[in-house]
């Protein structure tokens, strides 16, 4: 499987883990809110909610928080308004990043940013410099000791899939943007649950990295980055092996 699925993997650990503090509930809400006041808290109509409303679902964020931020987005009750600000550079290796941001105060999250870029020798980029190298990509992960491989693929393409996976214990489906809350709905109908499921940023040609120097100063600054409370994802185009991830685990 190709790098970006072992980094979704690293990112659903990390997400797992931050669940149990609340914070991922934090961030999900703040998209909830992004997307309801842009496009209505209807999710039928609102196929950008709807595909928010699954992947806040597949971290179990509960009913009542996401009924509740929904409301807020789309203005029903009062609540603080948040804007999203996408930044773009390189890190170790020449390694590409975006990162979404959701913040009620665009300087303060601005200037922390910087900062934080500043203290790992990082360098920010023009906007589209970096973002130009990632597609946006429905992407889908599925534990592959509950369900037939034949099954799952026979629903997900007849649901209108780009391609399916397996490696490590899990299948990836990758989809096209338009059509993703057609394959959840086929696995949901099938009664298939989801490891993780959201569109996200897939990068284009993923950069291979050896050095587990190098490797671990990029994990180190995501995860940096992850810490802040208005950063919503990090993407990057960095391909990691088992190997690289073992040794970078082995050295803590």
């Amino acid at each position: 499987m190709s790098g970006h699925s072992k980094w979704k993997t690293i990112q659903h650990k990390k997400g797992a883990a931050d669940a149990k503090r609340g914070k991922i509930f934090s961030k999900l809400s703040k998209e909830l809110m992004i997307v309801a006041k842009s496009g209505g808290s209807d999710p039928m109509s609102n196929v950008a909610l709807r595909t928010l409303i699954q992947k806040a679902k597949s971290y179990n964020m509960p009913s009542d928080n996401i009924e509740r931020a929904v409301k807020k987005g789309a203005g029903e009750t009062e609540g603080v308004i948040y804007e999203e600000v996408m930044y773009e550079g390189y890190v170790s290796g020449g390694i590409g990043v975006v990162i979404q941001v959701l913040t009620d105060n665009r300087n303060r999250a601005t200037a922390e940013i910087r900062h934080t870029f500043t203290r790992h020798n990082a360098n920010i980029a023009t906007p589209g410099a970096v973002m130009r190298g990632f597609e946006r990509k429905g992407q889908i992960f599925v534990d592959a000791t509950i369900v037939d491989e034949d099954k799952l693929m026979g629903i997900v393409l007849d649901a209108g899939a780009d391609d399916m996976t397996g490696d490590g214990g899990q299948f990836e489906i990758l989809t096209a943007p338009t059509v993703f809350h057609m394959v959840t709905d086929a696995l949901e109908k099938a009664k298939i649950p989801t490891l993780s499921a959201e569109v996200t940023l897939l990068p284009l040609s993923p950069m291979p990295v050896t050095d587990t120097g190098v490797a671990g100063s990029v994990l180190k600054f995501v995860s940096d980055l992850e810490e802040h409370d208005d950063v919503q994802n990090v993407y990057m185009n960095m391909d990691m092996s088992d190997d690289v991830l073992k040794a970078i685990a082995a050295k803590g």
